[in-house]
């Protein structure tokens, strides 16, 4: 007997509302561009009230609408999603995009308690308040949820722990949403982006010598290379409309997502072998024990901030 499978119909984007989160960022902007050129309404939200506002003059039009919000203040959430349904009468998907990393890598060991727990706060629990808020009106309109996991989720985060396991974090979250939004008919998915070339990869591509030669030891030369925020974007809108489980934007990171059962535990132990790799792990320990600020252009503060990024996206 023959199983046919069944396809989705396409989730038409004309006259819909998308709620985006770290609206100003490379990826949410260049989203936010791709959805409203395909006739959604799009709501930007990020902190940098500056950066929203530029960008909806960018966009332009009746069919924008943007507000400074911190995506860890549950009550500015709730609010930005009532000024949504005021606006444009419904919330049809919300975009979970916003993310920090430290600006300056560092080990478990050595990374600042307030840093790491900061970013744990936006990258997992911004994205939990984000969806929360909106699932109501999800549910509502048998709409889509799409949160900003990384490569992260399935490889090493070495000297970025506190990134990478909130994004893995956040990939079980949206794994788990999906199939309890079966119920309502609505569904969620997961974007996965590599290396995405926006000044948030700066210290692995040159800003930080150390980082930078982390990088290319870690990394296979095809996994090594970054992608436009646009290519990433496209992937969005497609996938949107196809209510897609999982996009993996470059594509040449699936393989690794689908054996990640077999390859991390290889990872791992060649990590662990590696001598110049650990010779560069333990000068990037004793750096930041010195608390010494790191080499190259990027930006040194020594809290997260929200373009910060020094692995895949």
């Amino acid at each position: 007997m023959t199983v046919k499978r069944q396809y989705m119909p396409r989730y038409v984007l004309r006259n819909k509302t998308v709620l985006i989160t770290g609206a100003a960022g490379g990826i949410g902007a260049a989203s936010a561009r791709a959805l409203h050129a395909r006739g959604a309404n799009t709501v930007l939200v990020g902190r940098n009230a500056d950066s929203v506002a530029t960008l909806a003059r960018e966009i332009g039009g009746e069919r924008v609408l943007h507000m400074s919000v911190d995506v860890t203040d549950r009550e500015a959430l709730d609010d930005a999603v009532a000024r949504t349904v005021e606006r444009f009468g419904a919330l049809d998907i919300v975009f979970a995009n916003a993310g920090i990393a430290p600006d300056r890598v560092a080990t478990i060991a050595t990374i600042d308690p307030e840093v790491f727990e900061r970013i744990v706060e936006v990258d997992l629990l911004g994205v939990w308040r984000t969806v929360r808020a909106a699932l109501p009106q999800i549910i509502a309109a048998r709409g889509h949820v799409l949160v900003t996991s990384s490569t992260y989720a399935f490889i090493n985060g070495v000297v970025n722990a506190p990134y990478a396991a909130s994004k893995a974090a956040v990939e079980q979250f949206a794994r788990a949403l999906r199939v309890e939004l079966r119920l309502h008919d609505a569904t969620a998915g997961v974007l996965y982006p590599g290396w995405v070339d926006t000044k948030m990869i700066c210290s692995a591509f040159g800003g930080d010598d150390i980082v930078t030669r982390m990088r290319e030891v870690a990394f296979p030369t095809p996994l090594a290379g970054a992608i436009p925020a646009h290519a990433v974007a496209r992937r969005v809108v497609t996938g949107i409309e196809r209510r897609s489980a999982r996009i993996t934007v470059p594509r040449r990171w699936q393989p690794i997502s689908a054996l990640r059962g077999i390859i991390n535990p290889l990872t791992d132990a060649r990590l662990r072998r590696d001598r110049l790799f650990l010779a560069l792990l333990r000068e990037c320990e004793n750096t930041a024990t010195r608390n010494s600020a790191p080499r190259g252009v990027c930006d040194s503060r020594s809290r997260p901030h929200r373009d910060g990024q020094v692995g895949p996206s």
